[in-house]
């Protein structure tokens, strides 16, 4: 078992700590999926947040060691939501990129799933916009084949400005998130309504579904959903949490 070669605790704590928030349907308003966010538990640095250590664990294999640890509680916590009757359709863990590189990779998440009891289709695999750096076509046809199992696969941080759209057509994914920047020109002016309707358009016409990130107000929602974007997230759905304060609604405190 991968997780068992990894420190699973520093001082006592869990190396890593997922949170999570909701991705909402905009056209109900019910909580649609849980997206994960994970907190690494530093004995040096303390508590650092994906922006502070997702690049340096990129540059060598740390990535894929912490993604083992973040799959584990990912799939527990699958599991106790389900205990807890939550209704929701898939939950995210980050994936690193070069991990689709790993030999045996379908096989090893068959068997992470197979040993947790979690359908291949709960949970959706984020990918980082440097999926769209990959241009020798070594990882399209992973993702296709895993996609075949059941497997979920989101791209994040999509439009910014540092990011390649027009490469999402190399590869095949089930949701797109829209990155924050994106988001930011909602509602602006006329000219930047249509730039983001175009984007959604673009994404939809690849296949894949939109969620809109950064949203904090329900104009943005009803424009989104005008532009045929049905889900987001971000403060107006909820902020990130950790696994115990998610609860069915009645049961909120």
């Amino acid at each position: 078992m991968a997780e068992k070669k990894l420190q699973d605790t520093v001082d006592g704590l869990r190396a890593v700590e997922l949170q999570y928030r909701i991705i909402r349907e905009i056209s109900t308003g019910r909580a649609a999926a849980f997206q994960s966010q994970t907190r690494l538990n530093s004995p040096k640095l303390g508590v650092l947040t994906p922006d502070k250590f997702r690049d340096v664990s990129e540059i060598t294999d740390q990535a894929v060691r912490l993604f083992y640890l973040e799959l584990v509680q990912a799939l527990d916590a699958h599991n106790i939501f389900v205990e807890r009757e939550l209704n929701f359709s898939w939950l995210s863990v980050y994936m690193p990129v070069r991990f689709l590189k790993v030999p045996m990779a379908e096989k090893t998440l068959l068997e992470y799933f197979s040993r947790y009891n979690v359908p291949t289709n709960r949970i959706c695999f984020e990918l980082s916009e440097k999926l769209l750096e990959e241009t020798d076509g070594q990882i399209t046809p992973v993702i296709e084949k895993m996609r075949n199992r059941g497997f979920h696969f989101m791209l994040t941080n999509f439009g910014g400005d540092t990011c390649p759209m027009m490469r999402l057509s190399n590869f095949s994914v089930d949701y797109v998130m829209l990155s924050p920047e994106v988001s930011n020109f909602i509602g602006r002016s006329e000219r930047s309504d249509t730039a983001v309707k175009s984007i959604i358009g673009f994404i939809n016409d690849m296949g894949a579904e939109t969620v809109a990130d950064g949203i904090f107000n329900s104009h943005q929602a009803e424009i989104l959903y005008e532009f045929d974007c049905s889900y987001c997230t971000g403060s107006l759905a909820g902020n990130y949490m950790t696994e115990k304060y998610v609860k069915r609604k009645n049961e909120e405190n």
